[in-house]
């Protein structure tokens, strides 16, 4: 270690005698004596020279560091070197001029659906509510009536992170959350990101947002239901708005249904699909301690991102993840 002092020295002190002007002066400086220069690497390597030889060690590279600063100091005095010949050159800064004001942001085009959504919904009487993005199998799936053997369950069409936790698929766990913790009535739209390994194009993506709706109380019918999604479409998509229901088949409702809207996207006029709905199946009741005898409600479920590109005419949902400014300003 004491030899590596040495060639320092030696190196150091024939480029100090080489040095004919202030600018090759402070380019010495930087190389020996900055804070990341030489002598600090000399420094660094103490914690590696054995105990015995680090009271020599030490004073070795400090009287290297008082004779490389005492050359320095001489070289110069003899240039006649200021600060300012030593100074970094460029353009000079006016401090005093006024900074450049940030530009003024905005929300992203899912955060003004949500926002959208919650003001149609709230104008309803729901409540906003919300849940854990990691699931355990219980409130993914067997709370929601979802059988072992249904393809739903597959591990491939899934993020399980353990065999019994995942990361939801679907907003409707917090449905079951909320049923657990309250009595009816119930009235809830459940929002937030939900994830399953799809593989991305135009209208799939493996993290997406849902809202899903909730509500239970005494008499509650599939008449309600169609008449809750009706006001909702005309409210979000416009007055002229037109919904039908297809029969279909959820797990978790009976009867099922998908909703469609009757929209124009780019000139044309045709039916869209939006989301699944039906009545609450009574063994979802059950799960969380409800009486089907007594209580009965309907459910419905709307893929936010599907909302989006239906509303503003967006023809990939993988923009949406871009961030591409371009994009997302239009909005």
């Amino acid at each position: 270690m004491i030899e590596r002092i040495q060639q320092t020295q030696a190196q150091a002190l024939a480029e100090l005698a080489a040095v004919n002007d202030g600018q090759s002066l402070e380019q010495f400086r930087l190389k020996y004596l900055g804070p990341k220069g030489a002598l600090k690497d000399l420094m660094g390597l103490l914690k590696d020279v054995p105990p015995a030889d680090k009271p020599a060690f030490g004073q070795a590279a400090n009287a290297l560091r008082q004779l490389l600063q005492q050359g320095f100091d001489e070289k110069k005095a003899t240039l006649g070197v200021t600060a300012a010949a030593t100074a970094p050159k460029g353009p000079m800064i006016d401090v005093t001029e006024p900074g450049i004001p940030a530009g003024m942001g905005r929300q992203h085009v899912i955060t003004q659906t949500i926002d959208d959504l919650i003001e149609v919904f709230g104008r309803m009487g729901f409540d906003v509510a919300t849940g854990p993005e990691v699931e355990d199998e219980f409130h993914n799936f067997v709370a929601l009536n979802i059988p072992q053997d249904h393809p739903a369950r597959d591990p491939l069409d899934n993020f399980y992170l353990d065999p019994t936790h995942l990361l939801r698929s679907q907003t409707s766990t917090i449905q079951i959350r909320v049923m657990e913790q309250m009595q009816p009535p119930v009235r809830v739209v459940a929002m937030g990101r939900v994830y399953r390994p799809d593989e991305h194009d135009a209208t799939h993506y493996s993290m997406f947002h849902q809202v899903e709706g909730l509500y239970v109380d005494r008499n509650v019918s599939m008449a309600d239901l169609k008449t809750t999604l009706l006001q909702f479409v005309r409210a979000y998509f416009g007055p002229d708005a037109e919904v039908r229901l297809r029969p279909s088949f959820f797990p978790f409702t009976e009867p099922s249904a998908e909703l469609d809207v009757k929209m124009t996207i780019r000139g044309v006029t045709k039916w869209v699909e939006v989301g699944g709905c039906g009545m609450v199946d009574p063994n979802v009741f059950k799960a969380v301690g409800y009486d089907p005898e007594v209580w009965s409600g309907f459910a419905f479920g709307l893929g936010i991102e599907r909302l989006a590109l239906r509303k503003y005419g967006i023809a990939d949902i993988r923009w949406l993840f871009e961030n591409d400014v371009r994009f997302l300003k239009q909005f």
